[in-house]
């Protein structure tokens, strides 16, 4: 009987023991949580607010070069290509054919 006294107190004192760590632990883990959350909105936030700028810069300075820049030079191209085959087509017949 002495024995399974023994016995039966330190398994008390072992799982004692181990709540305690476990409970160590949990405070540990939530202090950590609370970390990454201070973090995220520290600095990732403003890192993500960065970003939306950059793309919101780019996305406007894409849509200026295609109003002033790319739309005329497409059309301006697109006028010298008829009038090439205009030309081509009235002189065709002008300028003899070798063969």
């Amino acid at each position: 009987m002495v024995i399974s006294a023994t016995v039966r107190d330190i398994a008390i004192i072992v799982v004692a023991v181990q709540s305690i760590v476990i409970g160590v632990l949990i405070a540990v883990l939530i202090w950590q949580i609370w970390r990454l959350a201070a973090l995220i909105q520290t600095e990732i936030k403003p890192l993500l607010d960065d970003t939306k700028a950059t793309v919101n810069t780019a996305r406007g300075t894409v849509t200026f070069l295609s109003d002033n820049l790319t739309e005329p030079v497409i059309r301006t191209s697109g006028t010298m290509v008829r009038w090439r085959r205009t030309a081509s087509a009235l002189t065709r017949e002008l300028i003899p054919r070798r063969k």
